[in-house]
């Protein structure tokens, strides 16, 4: 690969789509009564328990229009995210994809339940679309969790070398090694599955409720593979 002739080179960036639903604000109740109603006829479901995560093979199994037109939104989420982080990467701008969602499930938290740190495997891309949470002024005042109540936060890649290292000055650049996204109704977040994540503890008056998945990319050539840099 040859390098361009400024004497910084940034490489190794993360790259994170956000997107927002335009049919956030008409579809997001009644999805959120479907998985209600899904989660209170589930016969696995604890009762009380408070959190839920339903089987990820929703893709099929959910019909009405406002299902499938998030799953389209997803998909065209994928679609541009995957294209502008593939920049310079793939041979031509744009070619042809196939999209596999290999996995999609809806999760429904309270009461300080909380994902701890992960990754996802067997897919390259993930995402998380928020369908119901307490607006951000009631999250923000709860007394136990405050700033945090309900966020994601990723961990960057720096974040594995900051365990025992040494922090000075001049690698103050890497001493930020995670972002925190509010969880919006509408809104989603699309990351590199290999991106370690965690879902901070929620409280709220409304169940926290999000649709989670796993993707797959898949050139139509019928090959995955690139060819290497030339290196110089």
């Amino acid at each position: 690969m040859t390098l361009p002739a400024d004497p910084l080179h940034p490489l190794w960036a993360t790259p994170i789509g956000v997107h927002q639903w335009a049919e956030a604000a008409d579809a997001n109740a009644l999805l959120a009564r479907a998985f209600s109603g899904m989660r209170a006829t589930d016969p696995n479901a604890k009762a009380g328990a408070l959190f839920y995560a339903s089987a990820d093979n929703l893709l099929n199994r959910i019909q009405i229009p406002e299902w499938l037109s998030l799953v389209r939104f997803i998909v065209d989420g994928l679609r541009q995210t995957v294209v502008l982080a593939n920049q310079g990467a793939w041979p031509t701008a744009a070619p042809g994809m196939r999209i596999g969602i290999e996995g999609i499930w809806f999760q429904i938290a309270n009461g300080g339940v909380h994902h701890d740190v992960h990754t996802h495997g067997n897919c390259s891309w993930s995402g998380v679309y928020c369908v119901q949470v307490d607006p951000l002024p009631a999250r923000e005042s709860h007394p136990a969790f405050g700033l945090q109540n309900g966020i994601t936060r990723f961990y960057g890649p720096h974040f594995n070398r900051l365990g025992g290292a040494h922090m000075d000055f001049g690698n103050a650049y890497m001493q930020q090694a995670h972002i925190d996204i509010e969880p919006i109704p509408g809104q989603l977040v699309i990351f590199p599955s290999w991106l370690p994540h965690q879902a901070m503890p929620y409280a709220g008056e409304q169940d926290r409720i999000i649709v989670s998945f796993n993707a797959s990319i898949h050139s139509d050539t019928g090959t995955n593979q690139i060819q290497p840099y030339a290196r110089s």
